[in-house]
């Protein structure tokens, strides 16, 4: 749990970040971003595993590491789109679906059992993503803003199934080497579409601190921190990021979150938040009850 409460601290800091970079076409920071991601972590499984160990995991890789990979892919690229072309709040709070996506998929895939009260969320949760939706169609830069919510829709459901593929690996089968695989498939999807990807050295300095410290050192804790925990609750302890997000953005860059985009994003938080306190005192009544 403290490793995942890091992860989220850590992936927080990209909105006010990227609200301070010069350069704003999102292929190119994904790009970059990516790029010392993948660096990071090459770095990091050498020193830990030396080449050899790093070639063996990756050469005798389960299925599933491949399959993490590509939702970490997608997970890179999404979001840093998605900040380019709307708010960092609405970018945050469609990531916020994540543990009901979480749910519903460990209960598909994992036959971990829903209750009625998860299902209650789930449709609280998309009502206020619903409202949101609603509040950018009557905004000025309605379009835009549209199309950067149903792109930061790509990252909590790949963010789900990430989970979900991590838990159902376990905690023995390595799979460190996903998030720099995830970063190079961002890298090769972006590199075409968005050559010749040039920014200054200011820009180039934060997205190498991005790389990272915001995704490569995060995403091996989360990683860790998913190979043990059920994947609501890794999609739950990662509305964290929602939260600190959206204030670092608030109070480091000035952007403040517009009412509809609160009501949406309250509810979304009143879905989540009952719904795992709900369950904390089921579980408490029936420790009391077998004491």
């Amino acid at each position: 749990m403290l490793a995942m409460v890091g992860a989220t601290l850590m992936w927080s800091v990209a909105g006010v970040i990227t609200r301070h970079l010069h350069h704003q076409n999102g292929l190119d920071l994904v790009f970059w971003r990516s790029s010392f991601a993948a660096l990071g972590v090459l770095a990091w499984l050498l020193w830990r595993q030396g080449p050899r160990g790093l070639a063996r995991d990756v050469r005798h890789a389960s299925p599933l590491l491949w399959l993490s990979a590509g939702f970490w892919g997608v997970m890179f690229t999404a979001f840093m789109v998605a900040l380019t072309l709307t708010t960092v709040a609405q970018t945050l709070i469609a990531e916020s679906l994540s543990p009901l996506i979480a749910a519903l998929l460990g209960w598909l895939v994992l036959r971990h059992a829903l209750p009625a009260r998860t299902w209650l969320a789930i449709a609280l949760a998309l009502t206020g993503m619903g409202w949101i939706v609603w509040q950018n169609l009557h905004h000025l830069n309605g379009s835009t803003q549209l199309l950067g919510m149903l792109v930061a829709l790509a990252v909590p459901f790949s963010a789900a199934a990430n989970w979900v593929s991590l838990r159902r690996a376990g905690a023995a089968v390595p799979m460190q080497a996903t998030v720099m695989l995830g970063a190079l498939f961002s890298v090769l999807a972006v590199a075409f579409p968005a050559w010749p990807v040039s920014v200054d050295l200011h820009d180039l300095l934060w997205l190498a601190f991005l790389g990272v410290f915001q995704l490569a050192a995060p995403g091996l804790l989360a990683v860790w921190a998913a190979q043990r925990l059920a994947p609501a609750e890794v999609g739950l302890l990662g509305l964290l990021e929602i939260v600190f997000g959206i204030l670092w953005a608030w109070i480091g860059a000035g952007e403040q979150p517009s009412f509809g985009t609160l009501m949406g994003g309250g509810l979304i938080m009143f879905a989540l938040v009952g719904n795992e306190l709900l369950g904390w005192r089921q579980i408490k009544r029936g420790e009391q009850i077998y004491a």
